[in-house]
């Protein structure tokens, strides 16, 4: 039995099929003047070469699974004709006198570097999309195949070294259940199309490629992070029974996917789903969302060293606003720090980056950029329901600043003659102590707040969520926390504006009724988290949920809250969820 990370949920009983996605080794050695030329030109041959496979990959895809998951092609091309990987490779091969794979290699650490210093993992995995083009060119410098795995036969589960996800979009569903690698991430590109396509896998097991064989008997349980080789009669049994009440649950919680979000006394609530990718938004849909309550922009803008373009933010924010119609796409500004992983911004290095030049900080200390982004987000309003949000808001002045910003950018588009939407919704994202304090004051500024509570409970209680040492601290129902959600939601409403949740809190079932009762109305969150969530508010009634929120905020520890609220949920929703 392995534990790993469970990057996408799920249980499945195959064979091992063993695949070799082992990283290549490259071996610098030094060349003659006369062979620069010839590296060269060998290096771009390899180049030319992976843009073939991908474009036929590409062709493949949209015969066989539709248009809707191209985008991850089209992320992995973007890459290939970036400026820096080509040209930092033949400055290398010039002035080094190395080999091309050398070269190559090089830059790809060079690059490695700019991701590796990013603390928050999401934003850290995106490294793994740049080291995946790299190694598909390295392979073709040195000859070696690039195995395809829609070729397996049976129903098998693949375990690799590690996997990208052009590889997933690849697989014949029919006959790969699964995978696992040694590498990875929860947050990973690869965790997230495997989510999106339904497909059982557990990541970063680091030594499992070694310790199988093709043909071994395999159980993946992508829920719990488990792999089990080889099981026993009893354990085989177990879980045979298991996959069935599993299959079984889920279909039952996807049957309240067309029903109504509302309480037994008909209280509705908006439930969405957070999307990082264009191809999360079918997930959502069959799950029973209501649109799109965080559509994170920063993927757009990592694993490459130039900005994005507007014509390029444009076509993704249309995109998905016309996949996700009739339902709205909120869409967030940038939320990221500088030079951490756009070089072209040139930022120092901070000592404690989670307290500078971050999100909205860094929008409005580089105007042009903030808008050039929102002018793609305007011009995307003419394709859907479109809602901007402005991340790690402070104080007014932050606000106003932004809304002159956008202003700035609907006079250049009403310039241009170029349609939006006159009006489109403006919020603000509630994750630091002094927007709570202030939240009236802010609440006359926007139509609608989104509480950030990832990081509203790490600035409140002072707890880094990334440090392992610190997890236990990091509690989600600690009382600081919960009467700050509730002058929040007390003051969007004092204002006649709506408020959200779209942090992790929202997709905790266990956490509904205080949600509820606190007055949120609506909760965005991965998209399996819905029907979950949808199966507890319609068991609920506001007025009881009112009454558990109002108990809750009598305690004075966060253990007290969890006992008081497990009892309440055992005895009120028994039967409602694991």
């Amino acid at each position: 039995m392995y534990q790993g990370i469970g990057a996408s949920p799920g249980i499945v009983i195959g064979e091992v099929r063993v695949a070799d996605r082992t990283k290549v080794v490259v071996v610098e050695t030094s060349i003659a003047a006369d062979e620069i030329a010839g590296e060269i030109e060998r290096f771009f041959a390899a180049l030319h070469r992976a843009k073939e496979d991908l474009l036929d990959l590409k062709d493949q895809i949209s015969r066989t699974q539709g248009t809707e998951h191209l985008y991850v092609i089209d992320t992995h091309l973007m890459i290939l004709d970036d400026t820096m990987l080509t040209s930092e490779t033949v400055s290398l091969i010039e002035q080094e006198m190395i080999n091309a794979e050398a070269a190559l290699n090089r830059t790809l650490k060079k690059f490695k570097g700019f991701f590796a210093g990013i603390e928050d993992e999401y934003l850290r995995e995106r490294g793994s999309d740049v080291e995946t083009v790299v190694e598909r060119v390295l392979r073709n410098m040195l000859g070696k195949r690039h195995e395809l795995l829609c070729e397996a036969e049976g129903r098998v589960v693949i375990v690799a070294h590690d996997l990208s996800p052009a590889d997933i979009l690849q697989f014949d569903k029919e006959k790969v259940i699964g995978f696992v690698t040694d590498l990875g991430g929860k947050t990973s590109h690869t965790a997230i199309v495997s989510r999106s396509l339904e497909i059982p896998a557990v990541v970063g097991l680091e030594k499992i490629t070694g310790e199988v064989v093709d043909g071994d008997s395999i159980i993946v349980d992508g829920a719990k992070g488990l792999v089990i080789i080889d099981p026993d009669q009893e354990t085989f049994r177990d879980y045979l029974q298991y996959k069935q009440y599993y299959e079984y649950r889920e279909k039952e919680f996807l049957k309240l996917r067309d029903l109504p979000a509302e309480t037994l006394d008909g209280q509705r609530m908006l439930l969405k789903g957070n999307v990082e990718f264009i191809e999360e938004v079918p997930s959502i849909k069959k799950h029973g969302g209501e649109g799109i309550g965080l559509y994170r922009t920063e993927m757009l803008f990592l694993g490459r060293t130039a900005i994005p373009d507007e014509e390029e933010q444009f076509r993704t924010y249309a995109e998905i606003a016309r996949q996700m119609a009739p339902y709205p796409v909120t869409i967030r500004t940038l939320d990221v720090g500088g030079d951490k992983f756009v070089p072209e911004l040139n930022l120092d290095d901070e000592l404690n980056p989670a307290l500078g030049l971050r999100a909205i900080r860094l929008s409005l200390r580089c105007p042009e950029l903030f808008k050039t982004q929102l002018r793609a987000i305007l011009r995307a309003s003419a394709f859907g329901t479109v809602k901007v949000f402005f991340p790690m808001i402070s104080g007014v002045a932050e606000i106003r600043s932004a809304k002159a910003l956008l202003e700035e950018a609907r006079e250049e588009l009403r310039a241009a003659a170029i349609p939006f939407d006159v009006n489109m919704e403006i919020g603000i994202m509630i994750e630091t102590p002094s927007a709570v304090i202030i939240a009236d004051l802010l609440a006359r500024e926007v139509d609608f707040f989104s509480v950030g509570t990832n990081d509203l409970i790490q600035y409140s209680l002072a707890i880094d969520r990334t440090n392992e040492h610190l997890s236990e601290l990091y509690e989600p129902l600690h009382p600081a926390v919960l009467r700050s959600l509730k002058i929040v939601a007390d003051a969007a409403h004092s204002a006649g504006i709506y408020v959200s949740i779209c942090g992790e809190m929202a997709g905790e079932p266990n956490y509904l009724p205080i949600l509820l009762g606190l007055g949120f109305d609506e909760l965005s969150m991965n998209a399996v988290s819905i029907p979950k969530v949808k199966k507890i508010l319609r068991r609920c009634s506001r007025v009881e949920a009112e009454e558990m929120a109002q108990q809750s905020l009598s305690f004075a520890t966060a253990a007290e809250v969890e006992a008081y609220l497990q009892g309440q949920i055992v005895t009120k929703f028994s039967d409602s969820i694991d």
